[in-house]
This record gives C-alpha cells, sequence and structure tokens, in this order.
C-alpha cells in the first residue's frame, strides 16, 4: 500500500497552478457557492460566528456540508477529486447550531482543574460537530492570559501555563482520536502569545521577550503537537510591532522546523489584510512568511490571483506553495477525507440523535459542578436547605443566553429574549447603559437556546418554596428566609469585550466583517461604533443595576447568596461585602443545573482559581509576579465544611 506522502507526491504531479491556488483557499460561506467550489478548485470553506444554512438544525449543515462536499469530488479533465474541509467555531460544544450542548468556556474548565474531563468534554464536542457534517474545529484556544481587561480572557484555561499545557493534549486526542468516524480535526489557536498583549488588548502587541515567549506561551503548542495536533491558527496580534500573520520566524523557524509541526498552518480572520495597505503585498509577506491555508473570507478571487500572479513572476517561490499544498493534503490523507464517504452518507449524519443528547448534556453538568468556585461563604450559609423560602433574582437568573456567553449561535452569543420578557425586570432605572448597547446588537435571529435550563429553571426543579423577581423588588422577609441573586456579565466576544482604560477606548480593531465600522480622524484604524465592553473592571459601574438588587433585598433583611456569570476576574468588593456568600460561576453555559447541584448540596463545591483575582482595577497580577497580593490568590477556593 503506498504512503501518504507517495499518494500526496502522484496527486500534486498531477495539479495546475490553478489548482494548487484553489487547495490553500478558504472563503466563508456566505460568500461562495458549490458550483464556485468546483470551478476554483477551492480547497476549504468555514462560517463566522452566526453564519448558518437554513434553520440552523443539524440536517441545514448536513444537507450544505454534502453540496460542497459534491462539488469538490467532482472529476474531469480540468478538475481533481480533492475533498473540500469544512470549518467552524466550535470552542464550547458545538454553539453554533440551535439545540447543541454548550460547555463553560474555558476560564470555568480551567478552575475545575480536571484534564481527564477536558478529554471527554472534547469528545462529545467531536461527536456534536460530526452529526451535522463537519470535519473541523478551531479549537482549542491556547492562549495564557495574562490581563484580564482582554476580551478573550474566558477563551483561556489560566493564567499559569501549567494547566494550559496539562490541558491541550487532552483536548487534542479527545477531538481527534485515531481519526475515527465521531472524531474531527482539531486547530490549536492562536499562534502564538495572543494572551500577552500590552493592556490586553485583543489583536494588539506583544511587547514581551523571547525568553517570556518561550517559557509561558510556547510550551502548551509543544503540547499539543507532540499529541499530534493537524492544524495551527495564526494570532491576529503583533510582537512587537510585527504582525504574526507575516512573522517568518515564529510561523516557519519556530513553529514548523524548532517545534516539528507538519500540518497546516491556517491564517485567522482576514488577518492578511493588516499587513500591508497593499493586498498583493501582503499576500506575499504572509505566504513567504510560512502560512499554509489563507482564511479570505469574501475577497477570495482576488487572493487566487495574486497567487497566481506572484508564483508566476517569482514574487512566492513554487517551492513555497508546493510545501503549504502538500501540507493541507497530508492533513486531509492522515484524517481519512480521501477514503470518507459524503457527508450526508455517514453513519454521524445518519444517527444524529446523539446531537444536544442527554448524555452529552451530564457532561457539561458535571463541568458545571466542577468549575463553580466559591470566594465567600459566612456562617456557612451555603449549602443552602431545599425547602427553604428562596427567593431568585439578579438579570442573569433566567436567561440562558447570557450563561452561555459569546460564541454561542451567534459570534457575540444570544440575549434569551423570550425569558427577560416574561420576567419582572422591566425598571429602566436599574438597567445599564452596556445592557441596553448589548441587547440591541445580539443576533436575535434563532437566539433562543434550545435545551437545557438556566439557572432560575434549575433552582425551581428542585427548591418547592423559590420564585422569581428579576429585580428583587418583591422581597419580603414574611415571605422569604434567604435570597439567590444571578448577576454579572451580558454575553461578548474578542474585541467588543475589551475593558479599554481611558486614553485607550478607542481604535478598537475589527476581525470579523462588521459593517459597523468607522475610522477615527487622522488615524487609519477601523473601529466598531458599539464597543468595548467598558473602560474599568469595577462591576457596580459596569452593571449598577445588579448592587441595587442585592442592595434592595438585603435592605428588608434577607441574606444574599450572589452567583456571579462572569468571563474574567472583576472588582466585587461592593458585591461581596454585600453578599453573605459568593460563588463565582463564570460563563456555564445551557446546563444550569450545575448550579443547582453544588448552591444545595448535592455536590461538593470544588472549583479553585485558576486567575489571580484583584482589588484594583489597575492591578494585574498574576501568579509568580513580585509583590503578589491579589484579592484571591491563584488556586483561591472554600469548600463546604463536612
Amino acid at each position: 500500500m503506498k504512503d501518504i506522502e507517495q499518494q500526496i507526491s502522484e496527486l500534486m504531479a498531477k495539479m495546475t497552478l490553478d489548482q494548487k491556488a484553489g487547495q490553500i483557499t478558504q472563503p466563508e460561506r456566505e460568500f461562495i457557492t458549490p458550483a464556485d467550489v468546483k470551478k476554483y478548485h477551492i480547497g476549504s470553506i468555514l462560517s463566522g460566528g452566526g453564519s448558518v444554512p437554513g434553520d440552523n438544525k443539524p440536517d441545514d449543515w448536513i444537507k450544505m456540508n454534502d453540496e460542497y462536499w459534491a462539488a469538490s469530488m467532482e472529476e474531469d479533465e480540468d478538475h481533481l477529486a480533492i475533498p473540500i474541509i469544512y470549518g467552524v467555531d466550535a470552542i464550547h460544544g458545538n454553539t453554533n447550531v440551535i439545540g447543541s450542548v454548550v460547555f463553560p468556556h474555558n476560564i470555568g474548565l480551567g478552575a475545575a482543574h480536571d484534564p481527564d474531563l477536558i478529554e471527554r468534554i472534547a469528545a462529545v464536542t467531536a461527536k456534536e460537530i460530526t452529526a451535522t457534517g463537519v470535519d473541523w474545529t478551531f479549537a482549542p484556544t491556547l492562549a495564557v492570559a495574562r490581563n484580564s481587561h482582554w476580551g478573550r480572557t474566558y477563551e483561556s484555561y489560566s493564567e499559569n501555563p501549567k494547566i494550559v499545557t496539562e490541558y491541550a493534549p487532552r483536548f487534542v486526542k479527545g477531538l481527534q482520536g485515531d481519526f475515527q468516524e465521531d472524531k474531527v480535526i482539531a486547530c490549536v489557536k492562536h499562534w502564538v502569545g495572543d494572551g500577552a498583549t500590552l493592556h490586553g488588548i485583543d489583536q494588539g502587541d506583544m511587547c514581551i521577550s523571547e525568553e517570556e515567549l518561550r517559557k509561558l506561551h510556547v510550551p502548551p503548542y509543544k503540547a499539543a503537537i507532540d499529541a499530534g495536533v493537524l492544524t495551527v491558527m495564526v494570532s491576529l496580534s503583533s510582537w512587537f510591532g510585527e504582525k504574526c500573520h507575516g512573522h517568518k520566524f515564529l510561523i516557519t523557524d519556530l513553529l514548523k522546523k524548532e517545534l516539528g509541526f507538519d500540518g497546516f498552518v491556517v491564517s485567522d480572520w482576514d488577518g492578511i489584510d493588516y499587513l500591508n495597505d497593499d493586498y498583493e503585498e501582503a499576500v506575499v509577506m504572509s505566504m513567504n512568511a510560512g502560512m499554509d491555508m489563507f482564511m479570505v473570507t469574501e475577497k477570495w478571487r482576488e487572493f487566487i490571483g495574486h497567487i497566481k500572479t506572484s508564483v508566476e513572476n517569482g514574487r512566492i517561490p513554487m517551492e513555497r506553495l508546493d510545501d503549504a499544498v502538500r501540507r493541507i493534503l497530508r492533513v486531509k490523507y492522515k484524517f481519512g477525507m480521501f477514503t470518507k464517504p459524503r457527508p450526508a452518507q455517514r453513519k454521524m449524519s445518519l444517527q444524529n440523535s446523539c446531537f444536544g443528547c442527554l448524555e452529552h448534556r451530564e457532561v457539561a453538568r458535571e463541568a458545571v459542578q466542577k468549575s463553580l468556585v466559591m470566594l465567600k461563604n459566612d456562617n456557612d450559609i451555603l449549602p443552602l436547605d431545599k425547602n427553604s423560602r428562596i427567593l431568585v433574582a439578579g438579570k442573569n437568573a433566567h436567561n440562558r443566553g447570557h450563561q452561555c456567553g459569546g460564541f454561542t449561535v451567534a459570534w457575540q452569543g444570544v440575549n434569551d429574549n423570550e425569558t427577560v420578557a416574561s420576567s419582572s425586570y422591566s425598571d429602566k432605572d436599574t438597567v445599564s447603559e452596556r445592557d441596553t448597547d448589548i441587547e440591541a446588537s445580539y443576533d436575535t435571529s434563532n437566539s433562543k437556546i434550545v435545551g437545557g435550563t438556566s439557572i432560575w429553571e434549575s433552582i425551581q426543579k428542585v427548591a418547592p418554596n423559590a420564585v422569581l423577581c428579576i429585580d428583587g423588588r418583591d422581597a419580603d422577609p414574611g415571605k422569604q428566609d434567604v435570597a439567590i441573586v444571578v448577576i454579572g456579565e451580558v454575553p461578548y466576544a474578542e474585541m467588543l469585550g475589551d475593558i479599554r482604560v481611558e486614553g485607550l477606548a478607542k481604535g478598537l480593531k475589527i476581525s470579523k466583517g462588521s459593517t459597523s465600522r468607522d475610522t477615527l480622524p487622522g488615524e487609519d484604524i477601523p473601529i466598531m461604533k458599539k464597543g468595548p465592553y467598558g473602560t474599568h473592571l469595577y462591576l457596580h459601574q459596569l452593571h449598577p443595576e445588579d448592587i441595587e438588587t442585592i442592595r434592595r433585598i438585603t435592605s428588608k433583611g434577607i441574606p444574599v447568596v450572589t452567583v456571579m456569570i462572569c468571563g474574567r476576574p472583576l472588582v466585587v468588593t461592593q458585591e461581596l461585602d454585600a453578599s453573605q456568600a459568593f460563588v463565582v460561576a463564570w460563563f456555564p453555559g445551557s446546563e444550569g443545573q450545575g448550579v443547582a447541584d453544588v448552591i444545595f448540596g448535592d455536590m461538593d463545591i470544588q472549583g479553585k482559581l485558576s486567575f489571580s483575582w484583584p482589588r484594583y482595577d489597575d492591578e494585574n497580577l498574576n501568579v509568580g509576579d513580585e509583590n503578589y497580593d491579589p484579592l484571591f490568590h491563584y488556586g483561591y477556593g472554600l469548600e463546604y465544611k463536612k
């Protein structure tokens, strides 16, 4: 039997320049048809956040993928049969698709300190991806976030590379396995150091030494490469002003040569656009730096033209193009894509009843249970008695969309409008300006999170004397013994989640094709008119409705147990002082029942902080720093007394 490299060589010997240029091109689905895939010999397609087919159900995805696959496999005298590879951002479950299981974001999983759980989560995610006919996910994220102002902090397992390095191979193994029919291709991202940007600015500048880069940010990638990860995505950030997308040392010398990565390297969303005002020059720069596959969402025809011209005139060596094509074909052969049946005829597509099933939700529920961190528990008020008279309040108490965070159904997440509308949360004086803005910017199409439970729904199932009043105005010590108030952040993603301190709040760079753009006077930096999330980490100012709800209840003499939904450590001194107990639930995902399991003592609370917790906004301490004295240390987490 021919080995893979021989098969690749024989196939490449037949390929024309047009076919090679198409193979390294990855458009976004909204800008390409199956007919285009065949005509231009396209190698890959992706879905951006919220870009979905039909009614966004598994069968809609299977049908779409089947059509693209069929187009790529139509062979004639001008076309070779090379299967297309479809990619999605399934970073905490296959959350693009309605009805999927939504796992806690990585920051919560870091607090669980459980590598075995990580592998099981990845395996479930792979099954839910293959149930839609998709082969590739842009996960896991291996960022070591060093500044909680970063809008992607929740995508990081920890500020400590030890946890990220321990998790990386387990997640890769869970996704890829031995390339069985219920597995997918993994993509570690974003190479490299995206969690180290100055001031925590998304897509910003890493101003760290090579020694620090190698010590803190490279080890997780080495562990993933040693585990056999097939693809790597490059960061949109820079290193001392030089964009990673055009950084030959980082891509070719360090990643490919030194670490021995033999899969393919893919760019991030239109990432080459930022290399040079001259698009052809940007294409040449990134290609020669070592990029293999190019995520060129809309300008893909122009990109192909520049690749062909630059090869023909010698600006891009044919050897470099051949290396990129060989790497892409190597991944497709290793994963068995040339012998797999079409998406509509695959076992996981035909038997996709596992999608969103109870078995998968139980894994997510376990993840929620293990990720909760208790910061305060005065007089051992927790766990609560299920028969207590309980008031449940707070804007995040009955909103599955808020629970799930960003990258859920839509890029910026969704607001579960149906549950909000049915609650008593109607006093505009208690709604922050941020809430108004964020809800206006949500993608509200298909916004209902199907499956799972809100925290209120979970409490309601087990506590017969619990009642819901979102703003807490119905608090009555004659009717309630205790209140559970669910507060915190609302969904966001990437740069729109940044906390930009005064003087840095402008100049917000956009990489997701938004039509809401503007340019600062005298500057050429694109900005989005909404965002960033705020200018500081003080929760009582970001969301004043939260502390108002807590005080409204405590003023009646009712003790409050606060549960905070969030994607990063926040300054919560006022909320802590006003609460008798305080639990951090992060963005727990769809299975709110895991919160109730712990609050009522059916499961012990066991999460430990994988990030240091600040006293003040301008405090940015990481474990190991000099003068390390945060409010709560890395590894902190109270437990129930036995």
